[in-house]
């Protein structure tokens, strides 16, 4: 059981990586990529957003850092290596 919940976790750490790339990239919506960037927020953002609500971004200068995307990439990091070990 803990192989296959260790797995999810993989996959959500994978699925925001990329998301944390796409971010970087301006894509129209109806592009294909901008497909994938929509499906990967509608897995990410329910992470995501209780971490927005609670950590608020680091202003530097003109540029925001969202740093609740690192605390969740840590944590998600952290749970997978509790459940693959188990």
């Amino acid at each position: 059981m803990t192989g296959i919940l260790a797995n999810v976790v993989l996959v959500l750490i994978f699925a925001l990586i990329v998301r944390i790339i796409l971010d970087w990239v301006q894509v129209p919506s109806g592009h294909p990529v901008g497909r994938l960037r929509t499906t990967l927020a509608s897995f990410t953002d329910p992470l995501l957003m209780p971490l927005r609500r609670l950590i608020p971004p680091i202003r530097m200068g003109a540029v925001a850092l969202d740093v609740s995307v690192i605390v969740l990439l840590v944590a998600l990091n952290i749970l997978y290596g509790v459940l693959s070990s188990a």
